[in-house]
């Protein structure tokens, strides 16, 4: 009798229901929706508080362009409005195009980067180098920023309403290259460099003899799709939707007027296009064209990933590197290859981030939009790229 109620026991003891094992947390989906609209209006009010008169932002997410948000007018005489279509110029953005188009020609067999950039610009013999020979300073090296040239592509002038914004003519260069010297060893640090980047546009009219904006529609703009995308002053059938600039801040901004010339520095800082377009340039950056597609054949996605490896840090902080034609910032454990343009009244600036498959582009037509330029980009950054690395996809 004691057994089986033993056995009575051991099996009322079987059946009581256990407490379930507690669940780990599910992680919170990310709204992406929701927090490209917060960084919208963030970027309406820093253009409102800084008194830019008109920008606009493209949000990119693989190939579409998620969000939009524009703030003021293109052209403050005509009541313009800024939309995804106006043009803005992007001053030194262009470099990263110029960089594309050098890499393009090392793939395929035209030029090397470790190649002495006197090979295929000889007038460079004339710089004075106390470093020693020229041959030392290559094609990589100027990609990098790391040359030893100075910063300013015009030392002399430029003050003056008669003068030119930039050297117009090759010529004008090659006059001041005898009293041009390299400021420091070849390769040793960067620092920052508009003759440079003149030196490889030179270069890439050489070894293709083209012009270089007609090299760059032919193998880069066009086959990118960016089909309002132009050098220095607008054709005719797109001044319609051309932005102006403007040097102040707010109603007592003096306009610039839309257009002027980049002159010899084309490759430097001269184009122009729509968001639309650039958002085009982003979604081929994150390896999100179609496959087959022309834009998929601009470069090879392994010459891309090469243009962003750090190769010299650009601050005391180690938080931002040159690689090959971009600045790559380190945040959150991950890269964001960027760049950034400031001239004539335009400010702006593009990044990608590979590792989410997003970027952002925005542009502004008014001198004061510095400050609000880097505020907005690193949100975009730290609001919509990195939260897609915590494991929820989002929507």
């Amino acid at each position: 009798m004691v057994a089986v109620a033993a056995l009575v026991a051991v099996f009322a003891l079987a059946i009581v229901p256990q407490a379930a094992a507690p669940q780990p947390p599910q992680p919170q989906q990310f709204d992406f929706a929701a927090a490209a609209a917060d960084v919208a209006a963030a970027f309406r009010r820093e253009c409102e508080a800084a008194g830019v008169v008109g920008a606009g932002l493209a949000i990119v997410r693989g190939g579409e362009v998620a969000a939009f948000a524009g703030h003021g007018l293109a052209d403050r005489a005509g009541g313009r409005a800024v939309d995804l279509d106006t043009n803005f110029h992007w001053a030194s953005c262009t470099k990263t195009f110029t960089a594309i188009a050098v890499m393009q020609l090392r793939d395929r067999g035209v030029l090397g980067l470790d190649q002495p950039i006197v090979e295929l610009v000889p007038e460079l013999r004339d710089v004075h180098n106390p470093f020693g020979p020229n041959t030392a300073i290559t094609v990589r090296h100027l990609l990098q920023h790391a040359g030893g040239f100075r910063a300013a592509t015009w030392p002399w002038g430029g003050d003056l309403d008669w003068h030119p914004h930039e050297p117009t003519q090759w010529s004008q260069l090659v006059a001041m290259l005898p009293y041009t010297s390299v400021q420091f060893a070849p390769g040793s640090k960067f620092a920052y460099s508009n003759p440079g980047i003149v030196f490889l546009g030179r270069a890439i009219e050489r070894v293709t003899g083209e012009e270089y904006e007609v090299h760059m529609e032919k193998n880069v703009l066009r086959p990118l799709g960016m089909v309002r995308a132009y050098f220095d002053r607008s054709p005719w059938h797109l001044q319609r939707f051309r932005s102006h600039s403007y040097e102040g801040a707010g109603a007592a901004a003096k306009a610039l007027g839309p257009d002027f010339d980049t002159g010899i520095t084309v490759s430097n800082g001269g184009l122009n296009a729509s968001l639309a377009d650039m958002a085009k340039y982003l979604s081929f950056l994150l390896g999100a064209a179609p496959a087959g597609s022309d834009a998929s054949g601009v470069l090879a996605p392994a010459s891309l990933a090469a243009m962003w490896q750090p190769a010299l840090p650009t601050n005391a902080a180690g938080t931002e590197h040159i690689g090959l034609g971009f600045f790559v910032q380190e945040l959150g454990g991950s890269r964001f290859p960027t760049h950034t343009g400031g001239q004539r009244a335009f400010v702006s600036f593009f990044y990608v981030h590979p590792a989410s498959g997003t970027g952002a582009c925005a542009a502004f037509n008014t001198s004061v939009a510095g400050p609000a330029m880097a505020k907005v980009r690193a949100l975009c950054m730290q609001r919509l790229s990195l939260p897609l690395l915590g494991g929820a996809a989002g929507r």
